[in-house]
């Protein structure tokens, strides 16, 4: 017998509420940017659209896979350090003349992948909170970029490999084309898909959807390595943009990519969410820090903000239960 969940797993819960909360989300957003263009005129230039495009391109990667895990009931806070590893592993294989541009890319997209199916397997077969397993590895993909890298950054990076984060293509960044073709991706998967409906069942309700033969620990692994292979993706596009492979990058990634789907209107206890959601909180953030920028604002001021917009989110989220 098939659950209803799985025909249109996006409507879980209140309808009214949903459509309430993400409208709102979006009303916000728009007056926010109101404000900014009001307060700067350069606010909304083509020159500071891309840049803030550019800015939010490796955090919005970075969140749009860790949607994929918390829809489902988890959590990962390896990310950061999977970007750091990544970007160490790619630079590694990117030195001019050695090897193609394609190796770097596969090796780095196959270590986050492995990563992520190791956090899934411990989780599902040990039992273990994502929480815990996660934070483990955040130690332990850290100190493999460490190692692989001498604790130094790896310089030298061809020319090719530098394109991806500092070229552009038919005069769009590279980043920003890449985050829209994650995006899009991503969409697909999650709301066209068979694996995408038994996320947001598994999030759901765990129970019900392995009464009804759904395969909850192949999810969930599938889940964390599409979360860890984004980041690994994140990685190359961070080494490429500041040409070096760096074992100390990525630091607090995580907490910005959860921040950003939170306050896309996914919950963390699972079974609600859309990637459209958390592009607008990336989005959101990304504006805010901006127009605090062009405002001469300091950073530690964007945090108290980031960190208020966070807990408003969750209460919201909390008040719906």
């Amino acid at each position: 017998m098939r659950l209803k969940i799985f025909d249109q797993p996006h409507r879980i819960g209140n309808r009214n509420y949903d459509y309430v909360r993400k409208f709102g989300m979006l009303a916000a957003f728009l007056l926010i940017c109101l404000l900014l263009s009001l307060a700067t005129p350069n606010f909304f230039s083509l020159q500071n659209m891309t840049i803030v495009l550019r800015q939010v391109s490796i955090n919005g990667i970075l969140a749009v896979g860790v949607t994929f895990v918390i829809i489902t009931g988890g959590i990962d806070l390896s990310l950061g350090s999977v970007v750091a590893l990544a970007g160490v592993v790619a630079a590694l294989f990117a030195h001019p003349g050695e090897y193609s541009l394609l190796v770097p890319i596969a090796l780095a997209l196959l270590v986050g992948a492995g990563i992520g199916g190791l956090n899934g397997l411990v989780i599902t077969k040990g039992r273990v909170a994502s929480f815990i397993v996660t934070l483990g590895m955040m130690t332990i993909a850290r100190g493999l970029a460490l190692v692989l890298s001498d604790g130094r950054p790896v310089t030298n990076l061809s020319e090719s490999f530098n394109a991806i984060g500092g070229g552009n293509l038919a005069g769009i960044p590279i980043p920003i084309l890449i985050f829209a073709l994650v995006v899009v991706l991503a969409i697909i998967l999650l709301n066209h898909t068979r694996i995408g409906r038994y996320m947001y069942a598994v999030g759901g309700n765990e129970k019900a959807a392995y009464a009804s033969g759904v395969r909850v620990d192949r999810v969930k692994i599938i889940a964390f390595m599409i979360c860890s292979a984004l980041a690994a993706l994140a990685g190359i596009v961070l080494a490429s943009r500041i040409n070096t492979g760096q074992p100390n990058a990525g630091v607090a990634y995580e907490l910005d990519a959860i921040a950003a789907v939170v306050i896309g209107g996914t919950s963390l206890a699972g079974g609600i969410g859309s990637i459209g959601g958390t592009v607008l909180g990336v989005l959101l953030i990304g504006v805010i820090n901006n127009g605090l920028d062009l405002l001469n604002i300091s950073s530690y001021y964007q945090q108290i903000i980031k960190g208020v917009i966070i807990i408003a989110a969750v209460l919201i989220d909390r008040k719906k239960e």
